[in-house]
């Protein structure tokens, strides 16, 4: 059902910047970063459908007095108008002393929460869950790209199960813990991505008071333990902390794993977890239960809100299907999950930035490149030296050149080298000169001081976000950061894009 909370949206590109070297293109490109004209404010528009409702209701009491003159009707007083304000402030189906009870038929709606809740974030999140509403929740417990990744999974899982999905923040896993966490909302745009998939969503925010200290109990089911055999209990996460949750987990059967046995593969399919939604899969394998680590209850898994301790190696087909065309937690999910405009508009100043160009100014076609050094070097087992693991500067240029080739061949627009944005986590300087050799620019978040104007989240989002926004991509091969990125181009921007093969000399020799 497509949801209707909320405003409409509409998009406008951002005019392609002339400049010399680029030949005119057949085809205007429009990058991802987007704008959209402004909504009518919601209180405002909660007052101009109040103020006609009122005028309205008048008129008919005005109407009704002069048909039944002849009879003696009593009128109680009526009350003061309150301020505009408190109007405003008003929740949804809130008596307003200034109309008459007998007079007030349906009041407009003007709520300023989604529809698939009760009202306002409560104090215990039971409280507002519709009863004729399921819902589905799950944690996080990896690197922020990966958590990414998770929430998708648990938004397609909902979708096949017919549940409203229910998402938390992100957690600083991977820029340290006292970084503090940032909400899901404040990286997608949430209202945009119920416009355009037409699938409902949450955020915890919504369904529970972020302040409320009141500890609300829920039974969950234990799938970390059912898919992998070095460790005996529930898959960790800090999230449940910082919801003031206290689960109760049950084991999952083991038939929820891909290849049963198999130590080296921990996917769960989304239809064998989907499976435990329904009562002639779930009622059979309760049991098995752990109690709750601060209240010490044992719970079934939950009805109403169905809960899983981690989802990142849920799949459809096999644990790397995000390169695949036919990945459906991709193409009902991830492709509708956007940036907000506050991260977008951020990231367009960042590009134009680095080139030299006003940051206000229209955001010219361009390369990116994501390299993924760091801890990936415990990763090459077939190197015979170190240097030999990754694929060296040069390698990835041929890359960025068939992507140039691609562009220009499929769009009729040149982008030259001094349009190609490197982003890497790597540390040695003696690189970054050679990737300034080859004529690309870097996004130094050090010398932009990224964390002192914004959050210490910020450089990771933005290299997402100014990944995702280019004409052309060259990833890094196994990089789920990569792998995102490169399905970002693909499809919201019909962009050409490469991976490049690492791990041994000569990888990506072709």
């Amino acid at each position: 059902m497509k949801e209707q909370y909320g405003h409409s949206r509409t998009q406008s590109g951002l005019p392609l910047l002339p400049y010399a070297d680029t030949t005119p293109p057949s085809t205007p490109f429009v990058p991802s970063f987007r704008t959209r004209t402004p909504p009518i404010p919601h209180r405002r528009k909660s007052l101009l459908v109040l103020c006609a409702f009122v005028s309205v209701v008048s008129l008919g009491v005005l109407a009704s007095f002069a048909v039944h003159s002849s009879r003696s009707i009593p009128v109680a007083p009526v009350a003061q108008a309150p301020p505009a304000q408190d109007v405003l402030d008003s929740p949804v189906n809130a008596s307003f002393p200034y109309l008459h009870d007998d007079d007030i038929v349906a009041l407009p709606d003007t709520a300023e929460y989604p529809p698939w809740v009760n009202g306002p974030p409560t104090q215990r999140f039971r409280d507002n869950l519709r009863n004729d509403t399921q819902y589905i929740t799950s944690w996080l417990s990896a690197g922020w790209n990966n958590d990414v990744m998770t929430y998708m999974n648990l938004i397609y899982l909902g979708i096949i199960t017919d549940r409203v999905p229910v998402v938390a923040m992100f957690t600083p896993s991977h820029i340290g813990g006292d970084a503090g966490v940032i909400t899901f909302g404040e990286v997608f745009d949430v209202q945009r991505f119920r416009d355009e998939s037409g699938t409902p969503l949450l955020e915890w925010l919504e369904v529970k008071d972020p302040e409320s200290e009141e500890v609300d109990e829920l039974g969950c089911w234990n799938i970390w333990e059912a898919v992998q055999y070095y460790e005996h209990f529930p898959r960790g996460s800090s999230i449940p902390d910082w919801l003031k949750l206290d689960i109760s987990y049950t084991r999952a059967p083991d038939w929820v794993k891909q290849i049963p046995g198999y130590e080296h593969d921990k996917c769960s399919t989304f239809w064998s977890l989907a499976r435990l939604a329904y009562p002639e899969d779930r009622e059979p394998n309760l049991g098995n239960i752990l109690p709750s680590p601060q209240h010490g209850v044992f719970l079934d898994p939950d009805e109403h809100m169905l809960c899983y301790d981690y989802l990142y190696y849920a799949c459809a087909g096999h644990m790397s299907e995000y390169d695949s065309s036919y990945a459906p937690e991709w193409r009902y999910v991830g492709k509708y999950m956007h940036w907000t405009e506050e991260i977008q508009t951020i990231a367009a100043q960042y590009v134009n930035r680095v080139f030299g160009l006003p940051e206000d100014g229209p955001v010219p076609p361009y390369i990116s490149i994501h390299v993924r050094h760091g801890d990936f070097s415990t990763w090459c087992w077939d190197a015979e030296t170190p240097e030999d693991c990754f694929a060296p500067l040069p390698v990835i240029a041929r890359r960025v050149r068939e992507v140039q080739d691609e562009i220009l061949q499929r769009k009729g627009i040149y982008i030259p080298m001094s349009r190609v944005i490197m982003t890497s986590d790597e540390k040695d300087e003696e690189w970054w000169k050679e990737v300034v050799a080859q004529g690309w620019v870097r996004m130094d978040h050090d010398a932009l001081q990224t964390e002192q104007r914004y959050t210490r989240w910020h450089p990771v989002i933005l290299d997402a976000a100014i990944q995702s926004a280019g004409l052309g991509f060259v990833g890094t091969d196994r990089s789920t950061f990569s792998v995102l990125s490169r399905r970002r181009v693909l499809d919201w921007n019909d962009g050409a894009v490469r991976m490049v093969l690492w791990g041994r000399k000569g990888a990506d020799d072709h």
